[in-house]
Formats: C-alpha cells, structure tokens, sequence
C-alpha cells in the first residue's frame, strides 16, 4: 500500500500542468468579473429574479396542498406584490409632492438658521482683510497665474443606479424582474431537474438548494427583525417628541438604518427633515440624530452578527469586504446584495471540500480541515486508482 501511495517524507514538485490549470483558474475568474461589469443589468435582473423566486416559493408551494395549480397561485402573488409596490409609489409621490411644494418655505427656514453664522464668517472675512491691508505690499513681481481647469464633480445619481445602465435601464430591470419571476416560480421542477442532471455528478443538488433558500429567507428575516426593532424604537422617540406623521417616518427611518455604510445619515435625515417647521430649540434634533446614530452602532456591532450574521454564516471581514468588491461592481445594488451574495460565493465552496480553505476565510465560524486535504492534491491524486481498485475489488 505504502508503495503504491508513495513515501509520505517526500513531497513532488509542482508540474507544469498544475501551473497551467491554475493561470486558467484567474483567466476564468478575470472574465466573469468582466461579465459581471459589463453585463451589470443583465446580471442584476437575473439575481434579483432569482433570490425573490426563493424567497416566495413557499406560498405556491404550500397552496399546491389545496390543488391549487401553480400557476394561478404563482400569478396571483405576483399580481398581488405589483399592486402593493403601486400603492406604495402613489403614497411616496403625493408626499413627495407635499415636500417638494414646501421646499421654498424649508430654503427660507435653513437660511434663518444659518444667517447668524454667515454674519460670523463675514466679519470674520472683513477682519482679515483689513489686517492684510495694513501689511507691507511686496515689491517683488508675482509670478504669472496658472490656471487649473476644474474636475467635475462625482455624478452621485450615477452611482445609486450604477448597474442598470440609466434610469429607463432601472425601469426595465424593474419590468422584466416580476415576469422573469414568475417563470422560475411556474418552472421549478424543470429548472431544478436540470440543476439535478447537470451537476449532480459533483454537487449534492438537494442540499445545495436547500441550504441556498435557507440563507436566502434567514437574511431576509433577519433584516425585518432588526429593522422592525429599529423602527419601534424611532417610532416611540418621534412620537414622544409629538412629531407629526411619527409612525411612517419612525418605520422608515429604522429601515433606512439598515442600509450598510449610508444607514445612520439617511435614518437621522429624514426625521430631521420633516420636522424642520415644528422646533425652534435644537435639543429634539439632537435627540433624533443620537437616536438614530447610537441604533445603528447597535445594530451593526450586536443585532446584526446575530440575527443575520449566524444564519447566513458570513464574517464581518468578509460581509465587509463583500460590500466593498460588489459595491464597486454594481454601485448601490451591489451593496445591498453584497451580504447574500457573498454567502452564495461560500455556499459554493461548501460543496467542494478542495474549496474548504476559502469556506473557512469566508465563515464566521470555520469547520476543521480534513487531513486528505492537509496532505496535498498530488497524494490525493495518486491514491485515486489504489481506492477504485479496492473498490472494485470489493464489488467483484
């Protein structure tokens, strides 16, 4: 057996082969980020169809008990989630509207506030000038002026919707999602059938699919516990400090807070905003802001790691870095997707035990690695004939 397994004291050297494979592994890897930049809305549609597909597939399912066919349940959801998607646009664009009809008497109201402090800076600007005036001129010529030509400003409304081309992208990403949903839903035996038939030979399919909607409905539902305890606190902080409409802007604003990076900006903005008429002391500001801020330390640091984090087994390092690679591919869609996407990347590598290295980088909590792989693929390799000989011995 030692003979035909090799000596264990000496290790081979690498082949050229080996080499090979692995600068095919980063060319393969270099054109699916390519893909994945250049083909962003296609891409985006795609993921978003499919992790919705997860996340509702148990309402077709569970009505399929009642011989309900799939396809008229799988329509009235989709039909349902439409209307609902509707009504909430209608209810956002008429306040919207309000704000927007409000917003000379809010630029008349910041320019109150701020009149004092531009009467500080320009006494603070007559000041110099009068000291710079009573300095002796140099005699000395100045040199001759050079102009800088000015750098335009980063398009911040380019990068929201980074990702899906421009507005009318968005909105037909937004269009083709509910329909490219509905065909998952309607063709999962099909779709799963040939997942099963293609990769079955390398890849345990039923309980990669399982452990795939597993993650997927555990970080949804973790995001509405979070954000649903979020929302209770800012709800009772604006309805104690009696500010108008406090149940929609307190829902809001702890939603809003679980937006990663920008979350405690956005969640403090918009109740200091609507509520910029009702105070003229700057204590309720202040109490919102904290309020807001000290949420979102809380939930990042605690919340988070506990309720999403451990049901999608992802560290922070690596959901942080996750954000920052799909932030930059797909700007804020990227983002938002950042978390399950990098759990599908370890899901992955769950399936493979030659990928339990990068499992393990990527897991909050790495499993132990098994000693075949210890030992190196080379040995692995040359005792792949030995077992299929045992084996067919034992079948013989």
């Amino acid at each position: 057996m030692s003979a035909q397994l090799g000596s264990p004291q000496t290790e081979p050297q690498p082949r050229p082969m080996v080499r090979i494979v692995g600068l095919l592994w980063v060319v393969v890897i270099a054109i699916v980020v390519a893909f994945a930049y250049f083909a962003s809305s296609l891409c985006i549609t795609f993921l978003l169809a499919s992790f919705l597909a997860l996340l509702f597939d148990p309402i077709p399912t569970y009505l399929e008990r009642f011989r309900i066919p799939r396809v008229i349940s799988t329509g009235l959801l989709i039909i349902a989630g439409l209307v609902g998607i509707v009504a909430a646009v209608h209810a956002s664009y008429g306040r919207a509207s309000e704000i927007i009809e409000d917003l000379p008497d809010y630029a008349d109201r910041i320019h109150e506030a701020f009149e004092p402090i531009n009467q500080r800076i320009q006494q603070v600007q007559k000041s110099a000038g009068t000291i710079t005036s009573s300095a002796p001129v140099p005699t000395k010529k100045s040199p001759p002026m050079v102009r800088v030509a000015d750098q335009p400003s980063p398009a911040w409304p380019s990068y929201l919707i980074r990702g899906v081309g421009s507005v009318w992208g968005a909105l037909i990403v937004g269009g083709i999602v509910p329909f490219l949903m509905f065909f998952m839903l309607v063709r999962k035996s099909h779709l799963y059938d040939w997942t099963a038939h293609t990769f079955g030979e390398t890849v345990d399919v039923p309980n990669f699919t399982a452990m795939l909607a597993k993650m997927v409905r555990g970080f949804v539902v973790g995001n509405l516990i979070v954000g649903a305890l979020m929302a209770g606190v800012m709800v009772a902080v604006l309805y104690a400090l009696k500010v108008p409409g406090a149940v929609p802007l307190g829902i809001a604003s702890g939603f809003l807070n679980l937006v990663p990076f920008l979350g405690a900006i956005l969640a403090a903005g918009l109740p200091l905003f609507a509520s910029i008429f009702q105070f003229d002391s700057p204590a309720p500001f202040v109490l919102m802001a904290v309020a807001a801020v000290a949420l979102h330390i809380v939930s990042a640091n605690f919340l988070v790691p506990r309720l999403i984090g451990s049901r999608v087994n992802i560290g922070p390092v690596a959901a942080t870095m996750g954000m920052l690679f799909w932030g930059w591919l797909w700007g804020i869609m990227g983002v938002l997707l950042a978390v399950p996407l990098t759990a599908f990347v370890k899901l992955v590598a769950d399936c493979h035990p030659s990928l339990i290295h990068i499992s393990n980088l990527l897991a909050e909590k790495p499993r132990g690695v098994p000693h075949w792989v210890e030992v190196g693929s080379e040995r692995v390799v040359r005792a792949v004939p030995f077992f299929a000989k045992l084996r067919a011995d034992g079948k013989d």
